[in-house]
Protein backbone atom coordinates (compact mmCIF):
# COMPACT_ATOMS: atom_id res chain seq x y z
CA UNK A 1 0.00 0.00 0.00
CA UNK A 2 1.07 3.28 -0.84
CA UNK A 3 1.26 6.64 1.21
CA UNK A 4 -0.93 9.68 -0.13
CA UNK A 5 2.89 10.85 -0.14
CA UNK A 6 3.67 8.21 -2.81
CA UNK A 7 0.53 8.82 -5.10
CA UNK A 8 1.17 8.98 -9.22
CA UNK A 9 -1.17 10.45 -11.36
CA UNK A 10 -4.03 8.00 -13.09
CA UNK A 11 -3.93 10.09 -16.33
CA UNK A 12 0.49 9.32 -16.75
CA UNK A 13 -0.80 5.56 -17.50
CA UNK A 14 -1.61 6.77 -20.77
CA UNK A 15 1.44 8.69 -20.98
CA UNK A 16 3.51 5.36 -19.98
CA UNK A 17 1.39 3.29 -21.87
CA UNK A 18 2.20 5.51 -25.10
CA UNK A 19 5.81 5.94 -24.60
CA UNK A 20 8.48 5.56 -21.32
CA UNK A 21 9.89 8.66 -22.08
CA UNK A 22 6.91 10.75 -22.81
CA UNK A 23 5.99 9.40 -19.39
CA UNK A 24 9.16 10.45 -17.55
CA UNK A 25 9.63 13.53 -19.18
CA UNK A 26 6.42 15.00 -18.20
CA UNK A 27 5.72 13.39 -14.64
CA UNK A 28 9.70 13.52 -13.78
CA UNK A 29 10.84 16.69 -15.61
CA UNK A 30 7.59 18.29 -15.80
CA UNK A 31 7.75 19.40 -19.02
CA UNK A 32 4.84 19.71 -21.46
CA UNK A 33 3.81 21.26 -24.66
CA UNK A 34 0.68 21.62 -25.88
CA UNK A 35 -0.12 20.62 -29.20
CA UNK A 36 -3.40 20.80 -31.58
CA UNK A 37 -4.49 17.39 -30.20
CA UNK A 38 -4.07 18.29 -26.30
CA UNK A 39 -5.50 21.76 -26.69
CA UNK A 40 -9.19 20.38 -28.43
CA UNK A 41 -8.76 18.00 -25.76
CA UNK A 42 -8.73 20.70 -23.04
CA UNK A 43 -11.29 22.68 -24.23
CA UNK A 44 -13.78 19.96 -24.65
CA UNK A 45 -12.97 18.72 -20.79
CA UNK A 46 -13.84 22.42 -19.99
CA UNK A 47 -17.36 22.02 -20.68
CA UNK A 48 -17.41 18.61 -19.31
CA UNK A 49 -15.36 18.63 -15.92
CA UNK A 50 -17.66 20.93 -13.96
CA UNK A 51 -17.83 19.24 -10.82
CA UNK A 52 -22.05 18.21 -9.83
CA UNK A 53 -23.87 16.02 -10.08
CA UNK A 54 -26.93 14.79 -11.86
CA UNK A 55 -29.93 11.91 -11.85
CA UNK A 56 -32.43 10.16 -14.20
CA UNK A 57 -33.91 7.37 -14.19
CA UNK A 58 -32.03 5.48 -11.60
CA UNK A 59 -28.58 6.76 -12.58
CA UNK A 60 -27.00 9.43 -10.74
CA UNK A 61 -23.90 10.91 -12.16
CA UNK A 62 -21.30 12.71 -10.18
CA UNK A 63 -19.14 14.92 -12.61
CA UNK A 64 -15.18 15.13 -11.20
CA UNK A 65 -15.17 12.70 -8.89
CA UNK A 66 -11.25 12.81 -7.06
CA UNK A 67 -10.87 8.54 -7.21
CA UNK A 68 -7.58 6.85 -5.65
CA UNK A 69 -6.08 3.52 -5.89
CA UNK A 70 -3.38 3.21 -2.32
CA UNK A 71 -2.65 -0.53 -3.95
CA UNK A 72 -1.94 0.77 -7.21
CA UNK A 73 -0.59 4.33 -5.92
CA UNK A 74 -2.43 6.27 -8.05
CA UNK A 75 -5.19 8.98 -7.71
CA UNK A 76 -6.82 11.38 -10.41
CA UNK A 77 -10.11 12.82 -10.87
CA UNK A 78 -12.45 11.22 -13.20
CA UNK A 79 -14.71 12.54 -15.95
CA UNK A 80 -17.98 11.25 -14.83
CA UNK A 81 -19.13 8.06 -12.01
CA UNK A 82 -22.42 6.61 -12.56
CA UNK A 83 -24.23 5.13 -9.88
CA UNK A 84 -27.11 2.83 -11.02
CA UNK A 85 -30.07 1.96 -8.23
CA UNK A 86 -32.27 -1.04 -10.03
CA UNK A 87 -32.55 -4.24 -9.39
CA UNK A 88 -28.94 -4.28 -8.20
CA UNK A 89 -25.93 -1.41 -7.54
CA UNK A 90 -23.49 -0.61 -9.96
CA UNK A 91 -20.66 1.51 -10.22
CA UNK A 92 -19.52 2.86 -13.99
CA UNK A 93 -16.91 5.28 -14.80
CA UNK A 94 -17.66 7.31 -17.90
CA UNK A 95 -14.59 9.52 -19.52
CA UNK A 96 -14.74 11.82 -22.06
CA UNK A 97 -12.27 11.93 -25.32
CA UNK A 98 -12.11 14.75 -27.89
CA UNK A 99 -11.27 11.98 -30.95
CA UNK A 100 -12.65 8.87 -31.97
CA UNK A 101 -11.95 5.60 -30.61
CA UNK A 102 -8.17 3.74 -31.04
CA UNK A 103 -7.16 0.27 -31.85
CA UNK A 104 -4.44 0.54 -28.98
CA UNK A 105 -5.19 0.85 -25.51
CA UNK A 106 -4.49 3.58 -24.25
CA UNK A 107 -8.06 4.99 -23.08
CA UNK A 108 -9.12 1.84 -22.14
CA UNK A 109 -6.05 1.76 -19.40
CA UNK A 110 -7.38 5.12 -18.15
CA UNK A 111 -10.97 3.79 -17.51
CA UNK A 112 -9.99 0.60 -16.14
CA UNK A 113 -7.47 2.27 -13.72
CA UNK A 114 -10.93 4.09 -12.72
CA UNK A 115 -13.03 1.53 -12.63
CA UNK A 116 -9.96 -0.16 -10.12
CA UNK A 117 -10.05 3.07 -8.00
CA UNK A 118 -13.26 3.06 -7.54
CA UNK A 119 -13.44 -0.81 -6.34
CA UNK A 120 -10.82 0.17 -3.84
CA UNK A 121 -13.18 3.27 -2.49
CA UNK A 122 -16.26 1.78 -3.08
CA UNK A 123 -16.28 -1.97 -1.83
CA UNK A 124 -17.96 -2.58 -5.17
CA UNK A 125 -16.48 -4.89 -8.39
CA UNK A 126 -16.96 -2.56 -11.29
CA UNK A 127 -17.32 -4.83 -14.19
CA UNK A 128 -17.67 -1.80 -16.87
CA UNK A 129 -16.55 1.41 -18.24
CA UNK A 130 -17.49 3.66 -20.48
CA UNK A 131 -15.51 6.39 -23.33
CA UNK A 132 -17.78 8.82 -24.91
CA UNK A 133 -15.69 10.15 -27.56
CA UNK A 134 -16.79 13.96 -29.08
CA UNK A 135 -15.94 13.11 -32.67
CA UNK A 136 -18.26 10.35 -32.98
CA UNK A 137 -20.42 11.42 -30.29
CA UNK A 138 -20.95 7.56 -29.19
CA UNK A 139 -20.37 6.04 -25.99
CA UNK A 140 -18.16 3.32 -26.19
CA UNK A 141 -18.61 0.33 -23.51
CA UNK A 142 -15.50 -1.22 -22.34
CA UNK A 143 -15.55 -4.24 -20.57
CA UNK A 144 -12.96 -4.53 -17.42
CA UNK A 145 -11.44 -7.76 -18.19
CA UNK A 146 -8.29 -9.32 -16.37
CA UNK A 147 -6.18 -8.47 -19.29
CA UNK A 148 -6.82 -4.55 -18.56
CA UNK A 149 -6.74 -4.94 -14.80
CA UNK A 150 -3.32 -6.81 -15.29
CA UNK A 151 -1.91 -3.94 -17.52
CA UNK A 152 -2.98 -1.55 -15.53
CA UNK A 153 -1.29 -3.02 -12.60
CA UNK A 154 1.86 -3.71 -14.58
CA UNK A 155 1.97 0.07 -15.87
CA UNK A 156 1.56 1.44 -12.45
CA UNK A 157 4.13 -0.76 -11.07
CA UNK A 158 6.52 0.69 -13.87
CA UNK A 159 5.37 4.00 -12.80
CA UNK A 160 6.53 3.99 -9.44
CA UNK A 161 10.28 2.42 -10.58
CA UNK A 162 10.67 5.41 -12.99
CA UNK A 163 9.84 7.72 -10.36
CA UNK A 164 12.10 6.07 -7.53
CA UNK A 165 14.98 6.18 -9.83
CA UNK A 166 14.33 9.61 -11.07
CA UNK A 167 15.48 8.73 -14.52
CA UNK A 168 14.56 9.53 -17.69
CA UNK A 169 14.33 6.41 -20.50
CA UNK A 170 16.40 7.23 -23.38
CA UNK A 171 14.22 8.13 -26.38
CA UNK A 172 13.69 5.18 -28.92
CA UNK A 173 11.85 6.93 -32.34
CA UNK A 174 9.08 5.23 -33.30
CA UNK A 175 5.80 6.46 -35.78
CA UNK A 176 4.44 7.54 -32.39
CA UNK A 177 7.10 10.10 -32.35
CA UNK A 178 5.35 12.15 -35.01
CA UNK A 179 2.30 12.73 -33.22
CA UNK A 180 3.65 13.38 -29.82
CA UNK A 181 3.42 16.82 -28.56
CA UNK A 182 6.93 16.46 -27.43
CA UNK A 183 8.97 15.76 -29.94
CA UNK A 184 10.81 18.82 -29.86
CA UNK A 185 11.41 18.49 -26.30
CA UNK A 186 11.93 14.99 -26.63
CA UNK A 187 14.70 14.82 -30.02
CA UNK A 188 14.12 11.46 -30.58
CA UNK A 189 16.67 11.73 -33.52
CA UNK A 190 19.08 13.03 -31.54
CA UNK A 191 19.17 9.32 -29.69
CA UNK A 192 20.32 7.00 -33.29
CA UNK A 193 23.60 9.62 -33.95
CA UNK A 194 26.20 11.29 -32.01
CA UNK A 195 25.82 14.66 -31.63
CA UNK A 196 28.25 15.94 -34.44
CA UNK A 197 26.07 14.25 -37.19
CA UNK A 198 22.69 15.21 -35.07
CA UNK A 199 23.61 19.26 -35.68
CA UNK A 200 24.75 18.82 -38.78
CA UNK A 201 21.54 16.72 -39.46
CA UNK A 202 19.73 19.95 -38.58
CA UNK A 203 21.55 22.56 -39.74
CA UNK A 204 23.29 23.70 -36.61
CA UNK A 205 27.29 23.84 -35.49
CA UNK A 206 29.53 22.35 -38.72
CA UNK A 207 32.36 21.94 -37.05
CA UNK A 208 31.18 20.53 -33.38
CA UNK A 209 34.25 19.23 -31.35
Amino acid sequence: MYTDSELLALSGLQHIAYCERQWALIHIEQIWSDSGDTARGNAFHTRVDIPGYSGTHGVRAERSPRLVSYRLGIAGVADIVEYRVGDSFSVMPVEYKVGKPKVEDWDRLQVAAQAMCLEEMEGVIVKQGALFYGETRRREVIEIDKALRTRVEVLSGRMHELAASGMTPQAVRSSKCRRCSLKDDCLPAAAENSASTYWHDVGGVEDWV
